[in-house]
């Protein structure tokens, strides 16, 4: 990583209180040249006490606006402190911070680059992970580019692409605006990371919200993305 990026971890959680200490505490161990900000998503456990305790730098939400509100306040955040890169980084203890060297590194030549589970290793046949490999078949055919891990939330983003974020509510981290970025030209690669299990809490895509998401993610990828503007 060159000492001339200024560069920030972006971590949105949301009911992490039994995750989020060790979050924080690998970024700052293992990311030691970037700074961070927790966007706590209008947590109801003790998130927030948690946060104030450990005195780590943190933004409060006063309502959960979701994974979408939360990241992007954190880009905003990004933007406005005139950061270079900024690494999207789950509060769930999933992300391992010694990739982030190697992710701000790969910047250099793109516009995003993405921690990938799956680069150089076949997706398990899960019902998410089917749906994983469909969305990266949508995203081929729609852009001609293949993103083996479309679902990921280890993501880093150059200084233009914050702003695009930032700016745009139509720019939600999600696998559909990846095939926004990759058709109005931004370069976008994946590096092999690994992710831990999650220890606590569980995950929000049950069978009934992975289909629906699924179906809203061809619908974008489909029809509205590829006839967006292009700014």
């Amino acid at each position: 990583m060159k000492k001339n990026k200024k560069v920030l971890v972006i971590i949105p959680a949301y009911n992490e209180a039994d995750n989020i200490v060790k979050t924080v505490e690998d970024v700052i161990n293992n990311a030691t040249e970037t700074d961070y900000i927790v966007i706590n998503d209008g947590s109801k456990d003790n998130t927030l006490d948690i946060l104030k305790e450990n005195n780590y730098n943190y933004i409060d939400l006063i309502q959960n606006l979701g994974l979408f509100g939360a990241v992007q306040t954190g880009l905003k955040y990004a933007l406005i402190n005139d950061y270079d890169v900024a690494i999207q980084f789950d509060g769930d203890g999933q992300h391992q911070a010694k990739y982030i060297k190697e992710l701000v590194d790969s910047l250099d030549n793109n516009d995003i680059v993405i921690g990938s589970r799956f680069v150089e290793s076949k997706r398990p046949f899960t019902l998410r992970m089917i749906g994983s490999r469909l969305i990266t078949l949508a995203i081929a055919i729609v852009s001609k580019k293949v993103i083996y891990d479309p679902t990921s939330g280890m993501r880093a983003y150059n200084k233009e692409t914050i702003a695009d974020y930032a700016n745009d509510i139509n720019n939600p981290p999600e696998p559909d605006t990846l095939a926004y970025m990759l058709l109005k030209g931004k370069k976008i690669e994946e590096i092999k990371v690994e992710m831990n299990n999650r220890e606590f809490g569980e995950s929000s895509f049950n069978f009934s919200h992975t289909v629906k998401y699924m179906f809203r993610m061809f619908i974008s990828i489909f029809l509205i993305q590829p006839f967006r503007e292009r700014k």
